[in-house]
C-alpha cells in the first residue's frame, strides 16, 4: 500500500523480542523475510506473521493511536494542558497532515498488506506440506485473516462514516478505504471502496479465520497475546453490532465468552484493580497486546497519554462513576501536579501503581461481550428486555448499589439510556466512544475545555456526519487515492 512500497519485507522478530524489529519499509534486508520471494516454508510464514503482530503492537496502531483516538475524539476525555499530545484530535483541530492520522493509515496498511502476502503464500503452500505442517499453516493463516480484518475494521471506521446510524441511516454506499485482497505491487494504482464493501471484506476475513481454525483443529496458541477463535468471534460480534445485525452480534459475543471461558468477575475495588496490575493480570481479557516491562513504548505508550501527557476522564465521564462503583478506584480521585489541576495514575494503564508505560492494552474483553449481548437483545426486531437487563447487570453491578435488574430501568428507552452510560463507564480507555456516539446518532459535546465542571467548546455536534480525512502524504503520492469530499464541512463549529 501507498507511496512507501519499493521492496517489502517483514521483521522476523518473535513476539517476545519486538524491539529488535527494523523499519518495516526498509529496502535493505536485515533479519527479515522477503515477502515477495521468502514465504516458502511454514516456519517463514510464522516469522512473517509474528512480524505482522509487531505492526499491530506498535504505538502507531493498536499499541496506542488506534485505541486512544476513539476516546480522545469524544466527550469522555479531557486534556489538562500539561503537554501538546493529542490536542489536534481532542480539540478537533484536525487537518489531513495530522501525524496521528498519518501513522494510523501507514501502519494499518502495513498490517493489511503483510497479512495479504501471508494469506497468499499460505494458499500456495497448502498442497505441498505435510498434514502436520498444514495444521500449523492453517492456524497461521487464521491469525493473518484476523489481523487483516481487525486493521480494516479500524481503518474503515476512522476514515469512513459509521456504516449504520441508529436504525435510520445506512452509509454502506459512502466512500471507505482501500480493500487489499491481493498484495499491492510497488507503484500500483489503487482506489477506495465503499464502506459496505469494506465491511463485507472484514466479515469475510473473520469468517475465513474461523474456517482456517476449524481446518487446523486448534482454537489458538494457548495465550491471549495471539488471535484465537474466541478473539475472532469477539471481533465478529463487534463488527455485527456496528452493522446493526443484532442476531449475529449476540451469537458471536456469546460464542466468544463460551470458547474463551472468560467472564466478568471483578466487583470490588481490590478485584478490579487487580485486573490492571500488568501483563496477563486481566482475567476478563480474551485478547491483549504483548506489552510488558521488556517490550513497551515508553514515552509513546498509552500509559503516558493518561498520566504525564495529561489525559483524563472528562468531568462528564467522572460524573458517571458513582462513589460505590469499583471502577472509580482507577480514575478517582485525580491528583494535583504543579500548575495543572489534575493528573491521574493511568486508569486502566495503572500497572499496579508502577511505571504505566509497561501496562498493556486489552483489546477484546468479556465485559464488552456482555454489553454487546445486552444491546443486541434490547435492539432486536423482537426485543428481549429481561434478557438485555440480565446481561447488562453482569457489568453494571461493579457499582455495589446496582443489585438487581430493577435498578436498570423499566422500559426499553430507560434501559437503553442506562446501557449507553454503562458502555462509557466500562469501556473508557478502550477506544469505543467515538464510534458509539456516531452509531447511536448522538448530538455530541466535544472538546472539554473547563476543569471541574461539565463544559465543552463544541456542543450539539452531529458526530455521525464526521469522518477523519485521508492523510495528505497518501493523496499526494499520486497512486489513485482521493480525499473524502467535504470532510471538513462536518467539523464542529
Amino acid at each position: 500500500m501507498k507511496k512507501f512500497i519499493t521492496r517489502l519485507f517483514i521483521c522476523s522478530a518473535l513476539v517476545g523480542s519486538f524491539a529488535s524489529c527494523s523499519n518495516f519499509f526498509d529496502t535493505e534486508y536485515n533479519e527479515g523475510v522477503d515477502v515477495d520471494n521468502g514465504l516458502t516454508s511454514v516456519d517463514n510464514i510464522k516469522y512473517a506473521l509474528n512480524g505482522t503482530y509487531y505492526q499491530l503492537f506498535t504505538s502507531y496502531f493498536a499499541g496506542n493511536y488506534v485505541l486512544t483516538i476513539g476516546d480522545m475524539a469524544s466527550d469522555i476525555a479531557y486534556l489538562n494542558g500539561s503537554a501538546s499530545h493529542w490536542i489536534t484530535i481532542n480539540h478537533y483541530n484536525v487537518t489531513p497532515d495530522d501525524t496521528y492520522l498519518s501513522s494510523i493509515w501507514e501502519y494499518g496498511y502495513k498490517i493489511i498488506d503483510n497479512a495479504s502476502r501471508i494469506i497468499k503464500a499460505g494458499k500456495e503452500l497448502e498442497a505441498t506440506v505435510t498434514d502436520t505442517d498444514k495444521a500449523a499453516l492453517k492456524q497461521y493463516m487464521a491469525e493473518a485473516y484476523g489481523l487483516r480484518g481487525y486493521a480494516m475494521l479500524y481503518m474503515t471506521n476512522i476514515f469512513g462514516k459509521q456504516i449504520k446510524v441508529n436504525g435510520t441511516t445506512d452509509n454502506s454506499d459512502a466512500i471507505g478505504v482501500v480493500i487489499v485482497d491481493e498484495p499491492v505491487k510497488a507503484f500500483e494504482d489503487v482506489s477506495r471502496s465503499t464502506v459496505g464493501q469494506c465491511y463485507k471484506a472484514i466479515l469475510d476475513d473473520f469468517s475465513n479465520a474461523l474456517n482456517c481454525y476449524k481446518e487446523s483443529k486448534t482454537e489458538g496458541r494457548g495465550t491471549n497475546q495471539y488471535l484465537s477463535v474466541a478473539a475472532i468471534e469477539g471481533l465478529l460480534a463487534r463488527t455485527y453490532l456496528y452493522q446493526e445485525d443484532f442476531s449475529n452480534a449476540e451469537k458471536y459475543a456469546s460464542n466468544a465468552l463460551l470458547h474463551s471461558g472468560k467472564k466478568v468477575e471483578a466487583y470490588t475495588v481490590d478485584e478490579y484493580k487487580e485486573l490492571y496490575t500488568g501483563g496477563d493480570s486481566n482475567s476478563e481479557s480474551i485478547f491483549r497486546l504483548a506489552i510488558d516491562v521488556n517490550n513497551s513504548w515508553s514515552a509513546n505508550s498509552c500509559g503516558n497519554v493518561w498520566t504525564t501527557y495529561g489525559g483524563l476522564p472528562s468531568q462528564r465521564m467522572r460524573n458517571l462513576i458513582a462513589d460505590t462503583d469499583c471502577r472509580g478506584s482507577l480514575y478517582l480521585p485525580t491528583v494535583k501536579k504543579g500548575s495543572y489541576t489534575q493528573l491521574q495514575y493511568g486508569g486502566k494503564f495503572w500497572y499496579g501503581g508502577g511505571n504505566t508505560a509497561y501496562a498493556t492494552n486489552y483489546i477484546v474483553n468479556a465485559p464488552e461481550m456482555e454489553l454487546i449481548i445486552a444491546e443486541s437483545k434490547l435492539r432486536a426486531a423482537q426485543p428481549d428486555l429481561n434478557g438485555a437487563k440480565e446481561a447488562l447487570l453482569t457489568v453494571a453491578k461493579r457499582n455495589s448499589q446496582i443489585t438487581s435488574t430493577d435498578d436498570l430501568g423499566n422500559t426499553k428507552e430507560e434501559v437503553f439510556a442506562f446501557l449507553k452510560d454503562e458502555r462509557a463507564r466500562e469501556l473508557f480507555q478502550e477506544g469505543f466512544r467515538f464510534y458509539d456516539l456516531r452509531r447511536w446518532g448522538e448530538k455530541a459535546d466535544v472538546y472539554a475545555n473547563v476543569e471541574d465542571q461539565v463544559s465543552y467548546k463544541y456542543t450539539n455536534f452531529d458526530i455521525a456526519q464526521f469522518c477523519f480525512p485521508i492523510p495528505n502524504a497518501e493523496i499526494n503520492a499520486g497512486f489513485g487515492i482521493t480525499q473524502t469530499p467535504d470532510w471538513n464541512k462536518y467539523l464542529p463549529q
